[in-house]
């Protein structure tokens, strides 16, 4: 653990600096750029396993700095809080020299990130912004705000009122939607639903969308944990209450593969994508491979595409930038408050991924292989 005090004025001075740069978080101060890499551990703490996307990112992120020699202490938390608390200050007391974390709860690790400071242990906060707390040091992400736009203008693409290049489309409308929103204590359901939403605006205020169910509030589209099970619950909800005058629901603005699957499992019992009812036009995140199968076959209408090869690079890099005493290199210092301070971050572009983008974007990059969409499973 990085424990060493100061004692030297050139020594205070560089603690001084040091937490000028990170707002007095846990990477203010301690020395370990002597040490070699065999000799250092990084806590990587993900979120669950029932999503592939976060298996993905544990492996990615545990290969990275495995490859560069450092031990790494790789724990999931099953969507469990008390799970995870209990993981992070086992990685605290067992001397971890940075930790890198992806919140279930942004708001649940307050006690651990004050540990962690105390220790001397960097954080950084992996995707999910770790909320609440003066001890965070750095955020990896991606432009979540743009996330959302990309969802909605998918929305819109898919409907004919857009086109991919930005023009207007031939559609008229009116056109039936509903809207979906991730996790309330997952601070990235914010700025999606906000990029998604200052992007419908218009078209709902014009009467080209109208939300039927009239559940336009975030809290009422909501989905905790961000499960498939509840979201295919909500929208049979939805159809049940709302669409059984015999209209139909021509788009879904969801934020996730997994909360699309849910939709358009609710659909499809509903009769969607049978004869002429057709299914209507769902959107997605994180590019799973269950999802870009159904993107490939018709079923869902896009994904937003976030590399997670690339986020995991990224939290290596900031890893070892705390580990050589550097703060490590922002490219937003502005956006993301915690509502303590606001955390630099280091943001990551997207890419909305349709069925003719798949080869490009996705087997041709290696992220997912040809046969892998065919069987809308990942290899093992």
């Amino acid at each position: 653990m990085r424990r060493k005090f100061l004692v030297a004025l050139g020594g205070a001075a560089l603690a001084f600096s040091l937490a000028a740069c990170s707002g007095g978080g846990a990477g203010s101060g301690g020395d370990s750029s002597d040490k070699k890499p065999a000799d250092l551990t990084i806590g990587v703490s993900m979120p669950t396993q029932t999503s592939e996307r976060w298996i993905a990112d544990g492996k990615a992120v545990k290969e990275k700095l495995e490859a560069k020699g450092y031990k790494v202490d790789l724990q999931y938390a099953g969507d469990d809080i008390p799970t995870q608390s209990q993981q992070v200050d086992q990685m605290i007391t067992q001397g971890a020299d940075v930790l890198i974390i992806a919140a279930i709860d942004g708001t649940a690790l307050s006690g651990q990130l004050d540990a962690a400071a105390a220790a001397k242990i960097p954080v950084i906060s992996y995707d999910r912004l770790l909320l609440g707390n003066k001890n965070v040091d750095f955020y990896v992400s991606f432009d979540n705000y743009k996330v959302g736009v990309a969802q909605a203008t998918a929305l819109l693409v898919g409907l004919g009122l857009q086109t991919k290049d930005g023009a207007k489309g031939t559609a008229k409308g009116p056109f039936n939607i509903e809207l979906f929103a991730g996790s309330l204590d997952d601070n990235n359901t914010q700025y999606f639903w906000g990029g998604a939403m200052d992007t419908l605006k218009p078209f709902i205020e014009s009467g080209t969308l109208k939300v039927k169910s009239g559940q336009t509030r975030i809290e009422q589209a909501a989905i905790l944990r961000w499960q498939q099970e509840t979201a295919q619950q909500r929208m049979e909800n939805l159809l049940t209450s709302t669409y059984n005058d015999g209209t139909v629901v021509n788009g879904v603005l969801s934020p996730y593969d997994g909360i699309s699957r849910g939709i358009i499992t609710a659909l499809q019992n509903a009769g969607y994508g049978k004869g002429a009812k057709k299914l209507p036009v769902v959107t997605g995140q994180d590019a799973e491979i269950a999802s870009v199968k159904l993107i490939n076959d018709g079923v869902q209408g896009s994904t937003v595409f976030k590399d997670t090869r690339l986020l995991a690079e990224q939290a290596v890099i900031a890893a070892e930038a705390f580990l050589q005493d550097k703060q490590p290199q922002a490219n937003d210092t502005k956006t993301y408050n915690n509502k303590i301070k606001v955390v630099p971050a280091y943001l990551l572009p997207i890419q909305t991924v349709y069925k003719d983008d798949i080869q490009k974007a996705l087997v041709d990059s290696g992220y997912w292989s040809a046969e892998e969409v065919a069987a809308g499973q990942a290899k093992k």
